[in-house]
Parts: structure tokens; sequence; C-alpha cells
């Protein structure tokens, strides 16, 4: 009897960092999805072509040739060599990676197709949260200010009156003279 061999999985991290923010969308593109989908990435786009009608705009779009350029110095992606991309790549929403899975329609695609869910969700929870943080940072923030500036007048006060107390010392005091010749106290006793 043969044993089945399960297809072996990629953790949702791994996948979690193959996903970019790109036109304001979460996107991953077809050359990541496919190694995790275990084709190539021929296969997969003509897996796609092939189902044309499944994909609508928000699913999937190709990279301008400004947005590849930036990838390829961002990320480090490699540049295309003698018998490597001639087509720019497509980029592929939530949906779109899903709806992939299930046109490739084979056993890894679909054990797979869960991980991507699961890491487009961790990553719009991640996103979701650093979002609530910010928003009570900007909170702490505006509280810190008004009370610097409440501290910084009564510090303004405190500091105008020890400048002023520090003039009256600085300045020295007129010398105490006798007066010349005799001068009677009425008022003293002796």
């Amino acid at each position: 009897m043969a044993s089945r061999r399960r297809p072996a999985l990629v953790p949702v991290e791994h996948i979690s960092r193959s996903i970019l923010v790109l036109r304001g969308q979460r996107i991953i593109l077809d050359s990541d999805l496919a190694a995790i989908y275990g084709v190539t990435t021929g296969r997969l786009n003509e897996a796609v072509k092939r189902n044309a009608e499944r994909f609508p705009e928000d699913f999937m779009f190709r990279l301008s040739a400004a947005e590849h350029t930036v990838l390829l110095s961002q990320f480090a992606i490699a540049t295309p060599v003698r018998g490597g991309r001639r087509q720019l790549p497509w980029a592929f929403t939530e949906h779109g990676a899903i709806q992939a899975a299930n046109v490739l329609n084979s056993p890894r695609a679909i054990a797979m197709g869960v991980y991507v869910v699961r890491a487009f969700v961790k990553l719009r929870e991640l996103l979701a949260s650093n979002k609530e943080l910010a928003r009570r940072l900007d909170e702490l923030e505006a509280r810190i200010e008004k009370n610097i500036e409440k501290k910084l007048a009564t510090h303004d006060e405190a500091i105008a009156a020890m400048l002023s107390a520090i003039r009256q010392l600085m300045s020295p005091p007129a010398p105490k003279r006798r007066p010349i010749g005799f001068t009677a106290n009425l008022g003293e006793k002796s």
C-alpha cells in the first residue's frame, strides 16, 4: 500500500512576509503565490489566463513598470536575466489569491489556500491594532503637550520671580553712612 505524501506546508509567518501593500491594497505577487502553491509562475499565470472570467479587476492587476522598478530596488527582487520574466508581474489581492488556489485545483494549492487566508487576516489584525496604538499615542501626546504648556506658564512665573530676586541681590545696597556731626536722638534713653 503506497502512503500518500502530505504537501510540506509553509508557515503563516512566511506567507505574511510575502504580502505587500500596493495601490492601497494588500497584495501578493504571482511569483510568491506560485511558490506557496508549489507550482511555477508560468503554470499559475497560465491557469489564471484560462479562467480570466474568475478574476475581476479587484482580484488581481498587473504591476506598472514604475511599481515593478520600485519593488526591484526596495525588496531586492532578482532582476530578469536571459530566460527570465518577459512581462510585468501580476499582483493578487486576498480574494484573487484564493481564487488562484481554486483554479489550480492541486492538493497543495487547496491546503495552502487556508494558510494564505490566515496570513491576510493576521496582517489585517496587526494593521488594525497598530492603528489603535497610534490613536492612543496621539491622545497621550496631546495630554503631555497640554500639561507642558501649563507647567511652562507656572515655570515662567517662577523664573521671572527668581530673576527679579537675583537682580535685587546683585545691586549692592547703598552704604550706611554715619552722619557727620552730633545728632541727638530725642526718643532714646541711655
